[in-house]
């Protein structure tokens, strides 16, 4: 009998998954962004067409990007999105400077 073969993930699904470094890190931070609009939603016993109306968007839209469909929506929308539910959203741009490149996280409180 084979013994089942397991492998160590990294710190992003996205990476694991077979995307390059950049679209990983775009990827998990859209991700982290739309799951704070969830959880936003969620906390303030919004509608999804409330949420929408207040995101200046339209609920279809909106439902999609909350399914998952991360293609459509930029990170600077959902963080416009996030401001308009009543949340902060900070960016920070770090000393450290590395020659084979910076990083993108997101920390959502």
């Amino acid at each position: 009998m084979r013994e089942p073969r397991f492998r160590t993930s990294s710190d992003n699904i996205f990476r694991d998954l077979g995307f390059d470094e950049a679209e990983a890190a775009e990827a998990l931070a859209k991700s982290e962004l739309i799951s704070a609009i969830a959880q936003t939603i969620r906390r303030r016993k919004l509608t999804q067409s409330e949420a929408a109306r207040l995101c200046r968007t339209d609920q279809p839209t909106l439902s999609k990007v909350l399914r998952g469909r991360m293609d459509s929506v930029t990170i600077d929308r959902l963080a416009a999105w996030l401001t308009a539910l009543g949340r902060s959203v900070e960016i920070r741009v770090a000393r450290k400077i590395d020659a084979r490149g910076g990083r993108l996280s997101v920390e959502a409180a």
